[in-house]
């Protein structure tokens, strides 16, 4: 099965530009889960590009504003609530973040996701710290953000020491840190590439046992 999270395939969102060129669009994407509806994690000119009878999971309150959008094929989800891709079930998780597509879109509460399959993996979104995080654990991988697109996150969203408390709470085999060196809208800097290797040196002090592993973007992993 081949899943992405909240897909941005564009040179630029807004006032965010890429740093670096574009991913290629994927082939044979199997379902996509996006996790709140903020135009950074749901950019529609980039779902329209896996076609419009792609699988999306969302937030709950999210599917009239994709159908009119041309979406067929839409699952909405409350935390707590699972669905089912092929071989994988798909748990929705609460999430601490704006849940608006501001100025006029609609509200849906934002998520996280644990997928569940041979192994199992935690792919958080944009979050804050919330009571319960260390309920989803132990998972096999944990994809934590550390940072934005500017240099400093607002409430909402994880840096390097809270999602490194995140990594503690969850007990990961391996966490792996997201969120960070491609979109911005300041000039690059070292806010810009040091938030993976704060974590790292965070996580080794906080929670020795999970290993860490900084993927540049566009680098792999097997797991």
């Amino acid at each position: 099965m081949r899943l992405l999270t909240d897909p941005v395939l564009r040179s630029r969102v807004g006032h965010l530009r890429r740093h670096g060129p574009p991913p290629q669009v994927p082939p044979g994407i199997d379902a996509v889960l996006l996790s709140h509806l903020h135009y950074d994690h749901l950019d529609v000119p980039s779902l329209r590009m896996l076609g419009g009878a792609v699988r999306l999971l969302g937030p709950r309150g999210c599917g009239r504003f994709l159908a009119r959008a041309g979406f067929s094929a839409v699952e909405e989800l409350s935390p707590g609530e699972t669905a089912d891709l092929g071989p994988l079930t798909v748990l929705a998780t609460t999430a601490a973040h704006d849940p608006r597509r501001r100025p006029l879109g609609p509200r849906a509460q934002a998520l996280g996701y644990v997928i569940t399959g041979e192994s199992s993996v935690y792919f958080a979104g944009d979050t804050d710290l919330f009571a319960g995080m260390a309920d989803l654990g132990p998972v096999d991988l944990a994809l934590l953000p550390v940072a934005g697109w500017s240099p400093k996150v607002g409430p909402g969203h994880l840096d390097p020491e809270r999602a490194a408390r995140a990594a503690a709470l969850l007990c990961p085999r391996l966490a792996v840190p997201i969120h960070w060196g491609t979109l911005h809208s300041f000039r690059p800097g070292a806010w810009f590439s040091e938030p993976p290797h704060r974590f790292a040196a965070q996580v080794a002090r906080l929670a020795p046992e999970v290993e860490v592993r900084v993927l540049s973007p566009g680098d792999s992993l097997e797991l």
